[in-house]
């Protein structure tokens, strides 16, 4: 399976669900310990548009990463998000982050405008964790006129419901650090405050995200945690029930895994059956055609073959064809 048909399969392109040897994954994976959080309350985060350059993530096969800076200058930030359902404040696995923000100079990747049609820098998503959390290394970014310093997102739950919002940062935080660096932040620090941002100034308690250095990994490293509608991972659209009528796939038990480890597929028709794993960092490490399936409950090894997996996260994906289309879902797990 290419890459580009994975990154459909997360509902970056047509609107599909989510639902070769072994390599090592990313030392990234895992970049702290602590967990993630900060300012979210469990109340409903505030929905801000997308911003003026989104674009469409399936467009490049390189968002499904961790390090979104692709070597831009700037302060390095671990940025850490939580999400969580506000119905019952419970953590929401298996969800597809997306964020995105201006280099140090205000300039944003892919607009022509600014003659960077084509570039794909200070964009990626990530796969929400069993604890709703996902960590990307970004940089601090630069402010433009009339906005204060702040990072886009997206919490992508199915094709019936996206969360789409922005956050920002301590505002004398973001000035010291600019400061300390004027060689990289040649415009200076940003002028501006939230309170007379047109995105903020209606309130951002929910949306102003910590700002901290850790000098153990010697990086600031920034929480916040998103409270989004539904209880659990409830937001179900047209494709969702689509699938649901050809397969229902199980959580890799136990998770940590161990060499015992499967995941079940439980099959309403005959159907041929593929699937994928990848390192978080978005490397494909394994792949196979399991061909025709029959009808009925499969129990699907997680760690196939003679060689393991090397410690960290991964993705696994199932692609189901069936009656000529094409269905797919994803479960998140670890390997210590």
């Amino acid at each position: 399976m290419k890459r580009k048909s994975f990154l459909r399969s997360l509902g970056l392109a047509s609107g599909a669900i989510i639902s070769s040897p072994l390599v090592a994954a990313a030392s990234v994976s895992v970049l702290s310990e602590k967990p993630a959080g900060g300012k979210g309350g469990c109340s409903l985060v505030p929905s801000e548009i997308a911003g003026p350059f989104p674009l469409d993530l399936s467009e490049n096969t390189f968002y499904f990463r961790q390090d979104i800076t692709e070597d831009r200058p700037g302060t390095r930030v671990i940025q850490r998000m939580r999400i969580i359902g506000v119905d019952n404040c419970d953590p929401m696995p298996n969800l597809r982050v997306n964020i995105w923000c201006c280099d140090v100079d205000g300039n944003y990747s892919g607009y022509s405008a600014l003659q960077s049609e084509g570039e794909t820098y200070m964009r990626g998503y990530q796969i929400t964790d069993d604890n709703g959390e996902v960590e990307f290394i970004s940089i601090l970014p630069g402010w433009y006129p009339g906005r204060v310093l702040h990072m886009h997102f997206q919490v992508y739950v199915s094709t019936a419901y996206a969360a789409v919002s922005q956050f920002t940062w301590p505002h004398l935080e973001a000035v010291e650090i600019a400061s300390a660096s004027p060689e990289i932040y040649t415009q200076g620090p940003d002028p501006m405050t939230p309170e007379v941002d047109g995105s903020f100034n209606d309130g951002y308690e929910h949306q102003l995200a910590t700002l901290v250095w850790d000098e153990d990994l010697q990086s600031y490293v920034s929480d916040l945690e998103v409270a989004i509608e539904g209880e659990g991972v409830n937001g179900v659209g047209y494709l969702e029930r689509e699938a649901a009528k050809v397969f229902l796939l199980g959580d890799p038990t136990p998770n940590p895994i161990s060499v015992d480890s499967k995941i079940s597929l439980n099959l309403l028709t005959s159907s041929d059956v593929e699937i994928s794993i990848y390192a978080i960092s978005g490397s494909k490490v394994y792949e196979k055609t399991l061909g025709m399936m029959n009808e009925g409950n499969h129990q699907i090894s997680i760690q196939p073959g003679s060689e393991k997996l090397a410690s960290g996260a991964y993705v696994f994906q199932i692609n189901v064809l069936s009656s000529g289309r094409m269905h797919h879902d994803f479960k998140r797990f670890v390997v210590k």
